[in-house]
């Protein structure tokens, strides 16, 4: 009994150090959001949309349905924010930042936009790290 206790809290506690974040990716994942904010706030759809997965698997949901792929999200984004003052002010907010693999992270957050009226909401993002880059692969917006 005595070495089946330990042997499952070492498998817990790989389990557990396995799924860490480095600082490093961390803050790559950060200075991509950040990026993607600056982009936004000075009405620069195309840059904002760095910070996606440039695939036809991307995947988006907001209140007006289901986007699947890079090309589809942009266009969506286009047709929404037609130009600078329809984009206003974008601020986030991260809440919580967990891996789930050393190349996968869930991310929830709060958004609020600020312009002639001011919305705002709730995100939920799964990042991947594909070829050394960490980029959106799926965006829940409401």
């Amino acid at each position: 009994m005595k070495y089946f206790f330990l042997l499952t809290f070492f498998i817990a506690a790989s389990v557990v150090n396995a799924q860490r974040l480095s600082a490093e990716d961390r803050a790559e994942i950060l200075r991509v959001l950040e990026n993607q904010r600056i982009c936004w706030n000075y009405g620069d759809l195309a840059g904002y949309m760095e910070g996606y997965w440039k695939s036809d698997s991307t995947l988006f949901i907001g209140k007006s349905g289901i986007k699947h792929g890079w090309e589809a999200t942009f266009e969506s984004y286009k047709k929404g924010y037609p130009d600078k003052e329809s984009m206003g002010i974008l601020t986030f907010k991260v809440i919580s930042l967990e891996p789930m693999n050393d190349t996968t992270v869930f991310m929830i957050g709060k958004w609020d936009l600020e312009r002639n009226d001011k919305v705002g909401g709730y995100f939920s993002l799964i990042w991947k790290k594909i070829h050394g880059k960490w980029v959106v692969t799926a965006d829940h917006s409401s």
